[in-house]
């Protein structure tokens, strides 16, 4: 194996440039600052976690997580996500909070996902999670400021996708009663949304036409608040009952929050199966293919790590927001460039550093040798390039 270059990187990270960071921070800042009208607190979480705990208990596959071992021998993890270290967290050093909590984060995560191409294996999440409350009212919310943060960040053209996971269970349940690797094989479909995949699948099992037919259905329970009483004739199962009546409640909620024109109710959308055990919803910007952000109700989690609790959640995918308003300029802050000669220089580094903290202004200050004072003393003092930046005002102090 050849050793790499040094300006070589592994596969799936890259470097981010100036102006890329300042968009990245401009999204996050304005994020959070969203998270934190709406009463949820920041919180940060180690990047190195044990395996058999947050590893474990993460919505991650475990092909995916980067792995290593510390000097004790004992396997860590990279975070591969915050809600399950938040979930630590939860249950250990805010065990004596009360419920609910609302938290929030922004940090990148790690997946080891290299053989996938053009995806990322370090990436940057912001979100947050409500901790405590099981209501539709807490689904909502979170959906609601799903939205607002994605407002917040700048992306105006979008769509969620909002799903439960409960009436998939409760259908393929009352459908496929004892047949689980029939039940999981049409759940990968959905989850991979294979829709093609999923009709084969549905014909190989050689079911009652009836049976086949209310299966083919769940294609189309797509749109508004229509789809919830569409649902209920679908399946008489009491878990997917349940769950359309939870969901519909959920709506009903988010209209109130006047966001419901941002929302369609799509039951193929079952999130990771293994993982939400309720409402499960994704948004997509109108310019990328792909969701910008997905969340959903997780009850199960908390339970591993001794504090059981109902919680739900969402985070944003702030590389992808990046795409999606990177071609957008950047506002460039005014900067002042003090010239200085040696003779100069406690007087100069003197006034950059007042403009700095009484003013709050940019300034960057440059040492000119004795021979190039005066080419600089003659040069125009309107908006000067030096040395590829552009500042807008220049002072100049020599002899």
């Amino acid at each position: 194996m050849s050793k790499p270059k040094v300006f070589e990187k592994p596969v799936g990270v890259k470097d981010y440039l100036p102006e890329a960071v300042k968009k990245l921070r401009n999204i996050e800042f304005r994020v959070l600052a969203c998270m934190e009208r709406w009463g949820y607190s920041q919180i940060m979480t180690p990047t190195l976690e044990y395996y058999d705990t947050v590893g474990v208990a993460s919505s991650t596959e475990d092909k995916k997580l980067f792995k290593l071992l510390d000097r004790k021998g004992k396997t860590l993890v990279m975070r591969s996500d915050l809600t399950a270290p938040i979930a630590r967290v939860v249950s250990s050093l805010l065990k004596e909070k009360s419920f609910p909590l609302r938290l929030s984060y922004h940090s990148n995560v790690f997946r080891a996902i290299e053989e996938e191409a053009g995806r990322d294996s370090e990436f940057f999440q912001t979100g947050v999670e409500l901790v405590g409350d099981a209501s539709p009212e807490a689904d909502a919310e979170v959906v609601a400021l799903a939205i607002a943060s994605l407002q917040a960040a700048g992306v105006d053209k979008f769509k969620f996708a909002l799903g439960h996971v409960g009436f998939l269970n409760g259908l393929f349940q009352e459908t496929l009663s004892g047949r689980e690797e029939a039940q999981t094989m049409l759940k990968e479909c959905l989850l991979n949304r294979d829709y093609v995949g999923y009709r084969e699948a549905i014909q190989s099992l050689s079911l009652k036409p009836e049976v086949e037919n209310e299966l083919q259905g769940v294609l189309r329970l797509r749109g508004g608040d229509e789809i919830c009483e569409q649902a209920r004739q679908v399946s008489k199962d009491p878990v997917a009952q349940h769950a359309i009546h939870h969901l519909c409640e959920v709506w009903d909620v988010l209209k109130a929050y006047g966001v419901s024109e941002h929302v369609v109710i799509d039951l193929t959308m079952i999130g990771d199966f293994s993982y939400y055990t309720g409402m499960t919803f994704e948004g997509y910007a109108a310019e990328l293919g792909f969701p910008v952000c997905s969340g959903g109700r997780y009850d199960n989690l908390l339970n591993q790590f001794g504090r059981p609790a109902p919680a739900t959640g969402f985070a944003l995918k702030t590389n992808r927001i990046l795409e999606v308003i990177g071609k957008e300029p950047v506002d460039q802050p005014e900067r002042e460039l003090i010239l200085y000669s040696a003779a100069n220089r406690a007087e100069a580094l003197k006034l950059a550093q007042e403009r700095r903290d009484r003013e709050g202004r940019i300034v960057v200050t440059q040492l000119v040798s004795d021979s190039q004072t005066e080419a600089y003393t003659a040069s125009s003092n309107g908006t000067y390039e030096f040395a590829g930046t552009i500042y807008h005002n220049v002072i100049k102090m020599f002899p």
